[in-house]
This record gives C-alpha cells, sequence and structure tokens, in this order.
C-alpha cells in the first residue's frame, strides 16, 4: 500500500502550521515540498496501513463511521481510493472531509491511497454501523 498526502502552502500561511495538518492525520516515510506553476505543496508518501491509522483512529474516536463510509466509497476506485480532509480541521486534530470544491478555503489535504483492495481497505477504515454500533472489525489489508 501507498500513501500519499498532498497539500497547498498558501503564501499567507505558516508552512509549520501546515505540517502539523499534515502530521496529525498521516504517518508519513517521506516528505518533500514540491513547487508545481508556481504554487508550493507538502507532499508525504507512507507505506503500509500504519499511514492511515491515525484517520481510522480519528474515525472510529469522533463516532463517524457512516459519513466516513459514504464520502470514502464515492473516492473508491479499481486499486485506489481518493479523499480529501479539511486543513483548518486537521491542524486542530479533528477530521473532517471535504465534499465539495471550495469548502476548505485554504485547500484540502488531498489523500490518494494505492492498494490491492480498496473494499478491505474501507471496511478497516469505516465499517457497517447499525445504531451506532459498528457491526464488525476488520484487519487492515496487509499490501506487500
Amino acid at each position: 500500500m501507498r500513501v500519499e498526502v498532498r497539500v497547498e502552502v498558501n503564501p499567507t500561511e505558516d508552512e509549520e502550521k501546515v505540517r502539523r495538518a499534515l502530521e496529525n492525520m498521516v504517518i508519513y516515510d517521506e516528505l518533500r515540498v514540491e513547487e508545481v506553476e508556481g504554487k508550493r505543496y507538502l507532499v508525504a508518501i507512507g507505506y503500509g496501513y500504519k499511514s492511515l491509522i491515525k484517520i481510522h483512529n480519528l474515525i472510529k474516536s469522533q463516532g463517524i463511521e457512516d459519513s466516513a463510509r459514504s464520502v470514502l466509497m464515492r473516492g473508491a476506485e479499481e486499486g485506489r481510493l481518493v479523499f480529501q480532509v479539511h486543513k483548518q480541521a486537521a491542524y486542530v486534530g479533528a477530521l473532517t472531509f471535504v465534499t465539495e470544491k471550495g469548502e476548505s478555503p485554504l485547500g484540502p489535504l488531498t489523500f490518494t491511497v494505492e492498494t490491492n483492495d480498496v473494499k478491505r481497505l474501507i471496511d478497516w477504515l469505516a465499517p457497517r454501523t447499525f445504531r451506532g454500533r459498528r457491526l464488525y472489525e476488520v484487519n487492515p489489508p496487509d499490501d506487500p
């Protein structure tokens, strides 16, 4: 599994605060700065499910499995999962998904996850619930 999280650093933002937002959401193995068309981005790369453990734990602790599952399902493709997280919420350690363009005024954290089993990844991150209780627990995907 390969996890890439890309976030724009706006000219008015403190790069350390953007880095903190990133670190509140993902455990990464590499971090680099990219310049694309005059814009500056932090790009975090992580390998394996451990990269997403913070997202997993926030979904569980905030009790947002149903809404998270809905957002994640919309971003699922064969071998890939794409979703966005609100940058300001991430900075304070809260998980809020971005579902519409412009919803995160300073730009979102964009997650792109390449995995052999997208369905299992979603089931691990946000399992189905009934009356607010998880119906099952799934082990994380163990992509080589």
